[in-house]
């Protein structure tokens, strides 16, 4: 235990979901399992007045309310650790406060879980009291900024205080097991490595479909988006993932530039290929099972006239040498047919065919699931039993959770114990933010300039008819409707 880094952690705001739902148990899992310091300080800060048993009490509840699994007396002595502190962000004598309670000498971690709006007055003020130090970090929960222009703001805000290896901007995807698997699958592998270029490959499709509404998130939401709240980050980021040349070795920087160059070579959306490529949607209700749906107008905290997307499906192009001519189809969206994030490969056809095969049926597809089962799926093409030549689809099935029988580490955990580490790999660098915003800017502008109206789909479906239209032109079709 002695030889784990030594660290005071401060979550700005410590009564919200994030911090109670997912990062209290991401940090109570790393406790039990014993990955961190137990002379560590976990310091939730808030505006409500708890003492450290309604803390304790009330973080407990939400946990469990949120689905996590909890030893009571494991909780009991993880929260020895946890302290609880009233502090308004906005009130620069609070910070005094702080600033007599952290210990200087050790790594100090502050993590940022507020309104984005909240960035500037809270780096501003941890400034005030000296705890911008050589020790520090700071943690950047997305979305950071609406736009551009409000991300570079932020950005350069926070570099007043803070230099950029002390900038953590957390993209929780990038946490999982699973998406780092892919880089796994890619890079360690001398079979997939080979196939992966524009010779081999015909499209590849990227999805994370929720099949749950906006909740209790209304306000936040309606002011954020899927394209924001999803696309602008997880989806390029897997993006990148898949399309980044190989590094030459797993360092940070290494591995952000070839990331960076991904986002570089996109082609730019010009106003035609936003409205042609780009599918804008919003759930409407419906019964599904028996059950009347709410439509997204009608969610809590909606305004009965928003324009704001649930759904976004569009057609990028990557321009280099590995990809050009590749379409890749991203697809993100909620009250969608299942919960699912995927990414499908289709390798191109076989020149000449000499068997007799049924058009219906797919082959030559790699299939790679990141939630809620991870595994990876391999289908290709096997004569069937038989005096005949048919053909069907079969596939090769890899279960992670079979295969492996380890602890799966969940992606705040893992990016937590990265930041008390100091490793910066698994998160976003400014250049690589700075151009996934360039990237997806015309579409918020032409969606503006046009008033452009999201198109309804039917809760319990996989979305607006208009997103399969916008593969059957190229001849595909997203992977479900195939199966």
């Amino acid at each position: 235990m002695n030889d784990l880094q030594l660290f005071d952690l401060v979550l700005f705001g410590g009564t919200g979901d994030l911090v109670t739902r997912k990062l209290l148990p991401a940090l109570y899992n790393a406790y039990s399992h014993g990955t961190i310091n137990h002379e560590a300080r976990i310091f939730a800060l808030g505006r409500k007045d708890y003492n450290h048993e309604e803390y304790a009490k009330f973080a407990y509840e939400k946990a469990i309310k949120a689905g996590v699994e909890i030893d009571i007396n494991k909780w009991d002595e993880f929260c020895k650790m946890v302290h609880y502190l009233t502090v308004d962000a906005n009130h620069e004598d609070d910070y005094i406060k702080l600033s007599n309670t952290l210990r200087k000498e050790i790594t100090n971690i502050y993590y940022l879980s507020t309104d984005p709006r909240l960035f500037k007055p809270i780096c501003q003020n941890i400034a005030k009291v000296n705890l911008n130090h050589n020790n520090s970090r700071i943690v950047l929960e997305k979305p950071l900024g609406h736009d551009l222009q409000t991300a570079n703001d932020i950005n350069d805000f926070v570099a007043k205080f803070f230099s950029e290896e002390q900038i953590y901007r957390i993209d929780h995807y990038l946490g999982k097991e699973s998406v780092q698997n892919l880089m796994a699958i890619r890079f360690g592998n001398t079979l997939f490595e080979a196939l992966w270029s524009r010779q081999w490959i015909s499209s590849i499709q990227i999805t994370i479909a929720e099949s749950l509404g906006v909740g209790s998130r209304g306000e936040f939401y309606d002011k954020t988006g899927a394209l924001r709240d999803m696309l602008q980050n997880h989806l390029l980021q897997l993006l990148c993932i898949v399309a980044m040349e190989p590094p030459f070795s797993l360092d940070a920087d290494t591995v952000r530039n070839e990331k960076l160059k991904v986002l570089q070579a996109l082609k730019p959306l010009t106003e035609d290929m936003v409205v042609n490529n780009v599918i804008r949607g919003q759930y409407k209700a419906c019964t599904v099972d028996g059950h009347n749906i709410n439509g997204y107008l009608e969610e809590e905290d909606i305004p009965n006239n928003s324009r704001t997307e649930t759904y976004v499906a569009l057609k990028a192009e990557i321009q280099n040498w590995r990809w050009a001519n590749v379409p890749f189809y991203l697809r993100t969206g909620k009250r969608l047919k299942e919960q699912t994030a995927e990414i499908v490969v289709q390798f191109k056809d076989i020149p000449c065919k000499i068997f007799p095969f049924n058009a219906n049926n797919f082959a030559n597809r790699l299939i790679i699931k990141l939630q809620p089962e991870e595994t990876v799926q391999l289908y290709f093409l096997a004569k069937q039993p038989g005096d005949t030549n048919d053909l069907r689809p079969v596939y090769l099935d890899l279960d992670f959770n079979k295969m492996f029988t380890t602890r799966r580490t969940e992606g705040y955990e893992r990016l937590l114990l990265d930041v008390i580490r100091g490793k910066l790999t698994l998160f976003v660098r400014r250049d690589e933010q700075e151009a996934a915003w360039k990237w997806v800017e015309p579409i918020l502008t032409t969606w503006e300039k046009l008033n452009f109206a999201p198109k309804l789909y039917s809760a319990g479906t996989w979305g607006p008819s208009s997103a399969s239209a916008l593969l059957s032109r190229a001849g595909e079709s997203w992977h479900e409707e195939l199966i």
